[in-house]
């Protein structure tokens, strides 16, 4: 009895570190963006003065601004970069919950820009990754389409 006790407060332990990521923060590269995400996605507080918060993405419900690219390659590109696996977009057909919902933050072409680019918190910076003209493409997709 008190074997089987130990065991499943053991396995209890090892359920809850594996699912939270345990105390480390987690930081994932765009190479491993794709798959499950870790859960833990808090950070420092935004000091910047931004409007940004601590989801990384501006909730001020603008969706326009600077976006010069191509929404259909940019739908293309967000799925293929694995950019659902942590964000929520309707209009991709993702459920990620480990980034913000970009159907509720709604963010501007400009912050989609910024924030691929540099990344945030949990959000990797994918500059090495796509070029200036598909991060417009994302930018495009993402702020044509979220909250639709």
């Amino acid at each position: 009895m008190l074997r089987l006790a130990l065991s499943a407060v053991l396995l209890s332990l090892l359920l809850a570190a594996a699912g939270c990521g345990g105390s480390e923060d987690v930081a994932p590269t765009a190479e491993t963006v794709g798959g499950a995400a870790p859960a833990d996605t808090t950070g420092p507080a935004d000091t910047s003065g931004d409007t940004m918060g601590d989801t990384g993405v501006e909730t001020t419900g603008e969706t326009t601004g600077g976006a010069t690219g191509d929404a259909e390659q940019g739908k293309q590109i967000f799925e293929e970069q694995g950019c659902g696996g942590c964000h929520t977009l309707s209009a991709a057909g993702s459920s990620g919950n480990v980034g913000p919902n970009l159907d509720d933050a709604k963010p501007s072409a400009d912050k989609v820009v910024e924030r691929v680019t540099n990344g945030k918190g949990a959000m990797p910076s994918f500059k090495d990754q796509l070029d200036e003209q598909e991060i417009q493409d994302v930018a495009a997709f993402v702020s044509s389409s979220a909250g639709q």
